[in-house]
């Protein structure tokens, strides 16, 4: 008998430790994707899509053509007017139904001149710089940032109409990290308040010269926001765009040696 009650409990043990494939997966990861020039998609653990300055059919991108028309969408945000950072945003956004982030008069410029659908703007993603909005049920804070260049929105640039103030965004993503896009921009002293409000963990970073900051002013520009981990982008898009990773690299060593970087292949993604 108490031969049958010792194996009764053993078993009851047995039964009761966790099985191996019960141990709880690891915790899902954010994912950013390059399609070249300014655009990228972030990937949040949840299976929302964060689209930058959506230019997804951009000289860059071979594939361009096709990711238009498959790339997933929740939100798009777009830095400034300009035809290469508007890019695809209100073709995306008719078939994915995402809505636009952008600055209060930008947003309304992009609904009233290029098509934007109207219902996928309002005061829950429009705002303006300083302003911090809660997006996709709390998973994201999205903060608008400034940047020193210029916005005007139209089809044909010699007739654009007033584009608002360009800017960046500081995305943070709840449980997970916080990614800086400068949109298109000089370097300029308050990046430093970036740095100091946010630890930035990857910082979306203009290097090509002519319309932006160069690779020496961008690796000033990454010492001062402290990012541990930088992408350029914003180059060779154009023959003037001429600032190149490895000139940037060469910099980033002199002014931010502890910055990881990191040069995306077009079509890539990396894990943070």
């Amino acid at each position: 008998m108490r031969t049958f009650l010792a194996l009764c409990l053993l078993t009851a043990t047995a039964l009761a430790q966790p099985k191996a494939a019960d141990k709880p997966a690891p915790p899902a990861k954010t994912s950013v994707k390059w399609f070249g020039h300014a655009a990228f998609e972030i990937d949040l653990p949840s299976g929302k899509t964060i689209l930058i300055d959506p230019w997804i059919t951009n000289p860059s991108n071979p594939t361009g053509k096709d990711d238009v028309k498959s790339v997933k969408a929740d939100l798009i945000l777009v830095t400034h007017g300009h035809f290469d950072h508007v890019g695809d945003a209100a073709d995306i956004a008719k078939r994915t139904h995402a809505k636009l982030v952008a600055t209060f008069d930008l947003g309304n410029a992009l609904v009233g001149v290029m098509g934007f659908p109207k219902d996928q703007f309002g005061f829950d993603t429009g705002g303006n710089v300083g302003g911090t909005i809660e997006v996709l049920g709390g998973e994201a804070k999205i903060t608008f940032v400034p940047a020193i260049h210029s916005s005007a929105v139209g089809p044909d640039p010699t007739k654009a109409s007033q584009g608002g103030s360009p800017g960046g965004f500081v995305i943070a993503i709840k449980g997970g990290p916080t990614i800086y896009h400068t949109g298109d921009t000089d370097l300029f002293g308050d990046m430093a308040l970036i740095g100091s409000h946010w630890k930035v963990d990857l910082m979306l970073a203009c290097i090509g010269d002519h319309f932006t900051m160069g690779p020496d002013r961008a690796a000033e520009a990454v010492r001062l926001v402290k990012a541990k981990q930088v992408v350029p982008m914003h180059f060779a898009t154009f023959p003037v765009l001429t600032g190149t990773p490895d000139a940037f690299g060469k910099a980033l060593k002199k002014s931010a040696p502890r910055a990881k970087l990191t040069v995306m292949e077009v079509g890539k993604s990396i894990t943070l």
